[in-house]
């Protein structure tokens, strides 16, 4: 349930899938619950293509909080209903509509993005899969404060993470979704006390850009380094998975390690061993043992289930 007392400070809050719902929760906890919360409309989702709320959305009606989902925040009309608000602050987490600098002025504080990487690097709408498709062994939180660039403002606040080889899209996410309440938190903290220092321009020299993500990358393409691979496979799980086609089925690749070029010998797409440990693949450099699959219509299993039931000849 929402404070019934006024907050010590005012906030608007913007963001729609699950990362943005732990830095929800977290100025609920800490006595803030946003004045308002804005998300994007319902969407269209699953088999029968029913309207569903956003994550956000559900936790701000679970906390009986103000929700607004306009499509956009262009306009007078929306502007208008924001001012009643009279927020002290903003805050973004992977909203997915763009603030025209009318947005970005209403508030005294301003707007803070909560991005899911070390500005510069990895500016834009995938830091997390770019980090690891990239062989970063570290990345990050940062609380931004919001201009008109795309994620080129200054940085109050940053908390570092390591990549490690376990982990993919989806433990990372998790993970940064966490640090980012956490940091939310430390910079609205030094905020009341009168404690936060002016933020950081970011250097424009290091900048690297993370273009979205589209479901045709995910195709493996044998012909280039198992390491490459190895990341990709890890990068775009759970979404949008790595796939190939074995034998005449598109097979999805949920998990797969990288193996030297001294274990396999042949053309990119060769399959040059399946036995329960893995089923090995030559790439353009190395080889990529795939450890755990998905057939068309069934579940992931481990590899050794999958050759059980399909033993394997050759990539079609």
């Amino acid at each position: 349930m929402p404070q019934s007392a006024p907050p010590a400070l005012r906030i608007l809050f913007a963001g729609t899938p699950e990362f943005a719902v732990p830095a929800l929760e977290a100025l609920i906890d800490e006595g803030l619950a946003p004045v308002a919360v804005l998300s994007q409309p319902d969407r269209p989702a699953g088999r029968g293509r029913k309207l569903q709320a956003s994550p956000v959305k559900r936790c701000a009606l679970e906390h009986e909080l103000p929700v607004l989902q306009p499509p956009s925040l262009r306009g007078n009309e929306v502007l208008a209903e924001l001012e009643t608000f009279n927020a002290d602050l903003m805050v973004v987490a992977a909203y997915g509509l763009i603030l025209p600098q009318a947005v970005l002025d209403l508030p005294g504080e301003g707007c803070w993005n909560i991005h899911a990487s070390l500005l510069p690097r990895w500016r834009g709408a995938a830091p997390i899969q770019r980090a690891i498709e990239a062989g970063d062994t570290e990345t990050g939180i940062c609380i931004m404060q919001m201009e008109a660039g795309l994620d080129t403002g200054p940085v109050f606040l940053r908390k570092t993470t390591p990549i490690g080889q376990a982990d993919n899209g989806g433990s990372l996410h998790d993970r940064l979704s966490s640090l980012g309440a956490e940091a939310l938190i430390d910079c609205v903290r030094l905020l009341l006390a009168g404690r936060l220092p002016e933020p950081l321009p970011q250097d424009e020299t290091q900048a690297t850009y993370a273009h979205k993500i589209e479901k045709a990358e995910a195709l493996i393409d044998w012909t280039r380094p198992a390491i490459e691979l190895e990341r990709l496979v890890r990068a775009f799980n759970p979404w949008p998975v790595a796939w190939c086609d074995l034998d005449g089925e598109r097979l999805r690749v949920w998990n797969a390690i990288a193996i030297g070029r001294d274990r396999v010998i042949g053309a990119p797409g060769r399959v040059v061993a399946a036995d329960n440990t893995g089923l090995d693949i030559c790439a353009g450099v190395g080889g990529l043992r795939l450890l755990e699959v998905q057939r068309p219509g069934g579940r992931r299993m481990p590899i050794a289930d999958y050759l059980r039931a399909r033993p394997v000849t050759q990539l079609s």
